[in-house]
């Protein structure tokens, strides 16, 4: 069967959609000899938009969606009536949205197509890991960890995703953006009050970006994109750590670490535990410590584990998402994928 599918990547500063040629015979097998079936192939054009906002009444992830979906129609309308299947990964869908479930639903209306709804990890997951097993902490404007067996010998993917972390940057998200900017900004706001001087360079950076620090609690505190606002620090502190910054470096030393150690929960214990760990997301590109301190908590926290590199992008899983729904390989888990 021919034709096309949409991926669809939503994060907390910016979206994606892809389109890409549906393939039905696409695999990649997993350790155990199973088969990933559904991996998708490269896309064809990508449209960028907005990321998710987060208000009273909740994420405006919905409505971005739905303003994708229309964006990709217009852009390539000569597919629109040969979209086989919809993947989508959305930060924060699980927790502050309504009902994803009727969401997904009417998307198979509005689509005329098969869709998948997933939180952001999900999708992060199979393209990280090329929809094999194993686990995987995707570190973007938040911090979710996430893993799963692989699919099954018939390539069908289980409800059997575990998640870690994903609370958002008030209870959570350890070792994500926001999570980085607000160390580094309690850093700045320390050398500031006189408390300790370490954080010279990052108050100096944080002064650039933001002004005086008198002006940053108006700046924050009234707005619903904060997480994001924080998010775009940690650009900041990365390049102070390029510049041998020792705060800088150790506030990503340790955000790599907390990553470690959430994906190494998620991917349990004992014989079942995950055998590969990866680190994914935007924030992984912040410099060489934040990786090697994943790398390396990761290996001490389960000596012998495979630490890989990631694959794909959350795109790219995206579209593998779009590729199994289309072939009916995915089934639902509460809170996690909605079919």
């Amino acid at each position: 069967m021919s034709g096309f599918v949409l991926g669809i990547d939503i994060g907390g500063t910016g979206s994606r959609v892809a389109i890409a040629p549906f393939d039905a015979n696409a695999a990649s097998t997993t350790a155990d000899g199973a088969t990933a079936d559904g991996v998708a192939a490269e896309p064809l054009g990508v449209l960028t938009g907005p990321g998710v906002s987060i208000g009273a009444e909740g994420s405006n992830a919905p409505q971005q969606i739905r303003r994708l979906v229309v964006a990709a129609k217009e852009a390539w309308p000569d597919h629109v009536e040969s979209i086989r299947g919809v993947g989508i990964g959305a930060t924060g869908i699980a927790s502050l949205s309504a009902d994803v479930g009727e969401l997904a639903r009417s998307l198979v209306v509005e689509a005329k197509a098969e869709a998948a709804v997933a939180i952001d990890a999900l999708t992060a997951h199979l393209g990280a890991l090329s929809g094999c097993g194993g686990a995987v902490t995707v570190l973007g404007t938040g911090a979710i960890a996430i893993a799963h067996p692989g699919p099954d010998p018939q390539g069908m993917l289980l409800p059997k995703w575990r998640r870690v972390d994903g609370w958002g940057h008030l209870f959570g998200d350890r070792g994500g953006g926001a999570w980085v900017g607000r160390q580094a900004l309690e850093a700045a706001l320390k050398c500031h009050d006189g408390v300790d001087d370490r954080g010279a360079g990052l108050l100096e950076a944080a002064r650039q970006r933001f002004g005086e620090p008198g002006t940053w609690p108006a700046q924050f505190y009234t707005r619903s994109d904060r997480a994001g606002l924080l998010a775009e620090f940690a650009v900041d502190v990365a390049g102070r750590a390029g510049a041998g910054d020792p705060v800088a470096s150790a506030l990503l030393a340790e955000a790599g670490r907390e990553a470690a150690r959430s994906a190494i929960a998620a991917g349990g214990q004992g014989v079942d535990a995950a055998s590969r760990v990866t680190l994914s997301g935007g924030l992984r590109r912040a410099g060489e410590s934040l990786v090697e301190a994943f790398r390396a908590e990761a290996l001490r926290l389960r000596p012998g584990a495979a630490v890989v590199e990631p694959a794909g992008d959350p795109l790219s899983g995206a579209l593998t998402l779009a590729n199994l729904v289309a072939q009916r390989r995915l089934r639902p888990q509460p809170g996690v994928l909605w079919v």
